[in-house]
């Protein structure tokens, strides 16, 4: 009698244990769900954690208003230094030992190819990973992972087919790019947009990460005689490839990739009037810019700015990046609800439908779907004037480039 009252109490217990408590729902708890990410907050590409920082200002803005139904955020963030053994390293430990339920804006393509395999192999959501590069974008490979920027091929195909249609028939590119997966895509972009022509007309020339400039590289495209240049890199080199043009004072035409178009990152170092006329892509609104001082989502943000990143650069984009992954996580938790097992996690992160950020430009919006697994395929291409970027032409999305 007393052994089949002790069964039915403890089968009791079970079933009204909360789902939270099961291993499905590692992470989970009635009042929090952990996430864990790795961003280069040293290194020599520590100028990009300040997404990672975005993203953090983001989830407590979140949390002081009470969190997501009714749980708040315990975001776990760790330095991996732009280092894949050390992302490895960071990531095993969120997944392992801070039992994370899920990766959620990992920073660049060296973190993100190193952990993939391992977080796609154990089946936990690998989220919104801050990097374009298409080998990514792979459903079928990785079908735990999902994308924050728009791929490097979409993008680059945008640009090359800018820069084919601006420049005399013919006429000559460069491209300086960092010599990783993500240069290596917007070379292929070129390639594929350019076809035979390619070998004919295009000198691409690498740099590493390690490297302290890119003159010689600039030196090497001018005397190819490029008329116009395309930077696929990161902010730092960017803005050094544009002020060395300035100075032996050649004037091509010159293309930055997205997350080079940071104006306190990239276009303050590199002298905002040396780079007048330098062209980028971008989906949303500057909040430095003018131009946007009445908008109310722009007013908004710079709100939310001043109170959780208080002293940091709104002209720094970097954070509004890591602030829309912020967004992107919060839309995301709300579709989930009550069922934050990985598998809904991840079933839901492949379900945003029709979602448009508060500081999107107009006509940007997210789509995903089990097979298409980009929170952002559109782009608008802009100018720089000197003082400001001015969007020309229409937004451009993957489905413009083929």
């Amino acid at each position: 009698m007393f052994r089949s009252k002790l069964v039915a109490a403890v089968i009791g217990i079970a079933l009204l244990a909360p789902a939270y408590g099961d291993e499905a729902s590692v992470g989970v708890t009635a009042t929090e769900i952990k996430v864990g990410a790795t961003f280069p907050f040293s290194g020599a590409a520590s100028g990009l954690a300040n997404s990672g920082r975005g993203l953090m200002a983001y989830v407590q803005s979140l949390n002081d208003r009470g969190g997501v139904n009714g749980r708040k955020i315990n975001l776990i963030t760790l330095d991996d230094a732009y280092s894949p053994p050390k992302a490895v390293e960071h990531t095993r430990r969120l997944v392992e030992n801070d039992e994370v339920a899920f990766i959620f804006g990992t920073l660049g393509t060296p973190s993100n190819s190193a952990i993939v395999k391992y977080l796609n192999g154990k089946k936990i959501p690998h989220l919104s990973i801050v990097t374009g590069a298409t080998k990514f974008t792979n459903a079928s490979d990785y079908p735990y992972t999902t994308t924050g920027l728009p791929s490097y091929d979409t993008e680059g195909k945008i640009y090359a087919r800018y820069i084919n249609k601006t420049l005399p028939p013919g006429a000559k590119i460069g491209i300086l790019y960092q010599n990783d997966d993500m240069g290596k895509d917007f070379v292929k972009s070129f390639k594929e947009t350019l076809k035979d022509e390619f070998d004919k007309r295009v000198l691409a020339s690498p740099y590493e990460l390690s490297f302290p400039t890119v003159d010689s590289q600039i030196y090497l495209l001018k005397n190819f005689g490029a008329e116009a240049v395309f930077v696929a890199g990161t902010p730092k080199f960017a803005a050094q490839a544009i002020r060395k043009a300035h100075e032996i004072n050649w004037k091509p035409l010159i293309v930055l990739n997205f997350i080079s178009s940071s104006v306190s990152a990239t276009l303050v170092p590199a002298g905002v009037e040396n780079a007048v006329g330098v062209i980028s892509g971008s989906f949303y609104k500057d909040p430095s810019d003018p131009k946007w001082n009445d908008d109310q989502s722009v007013v908004n943000y710079r709100a939310y700015f001043a109170k959780y990143l208080p002293g940091a650069d709104i002209g720094d984009t970097t954070y509004l990046t890591g602030t829309q992954q912020g967004q992107i996580l919060e839309q995301l938790l709300k579709q989930c609800g009550n069922d934050l097992s990985r598998e809904n996690i991840n079933r839901q992160a492949h379900n945003l439908k029709n979602i448009v950020l508060p500081t999107f430009l107009d006509g940007v919006r997210i789509d995903t779907t089990p097979t298409n697994v980009q929170a952002i395929t559109q782009l608008k291409l802009r100018r720089w004037n000197g003082k400001a970027w001015e969007e020309f032409g229409e937004v451009l999305s993957g489905a413009d480039v083929e």
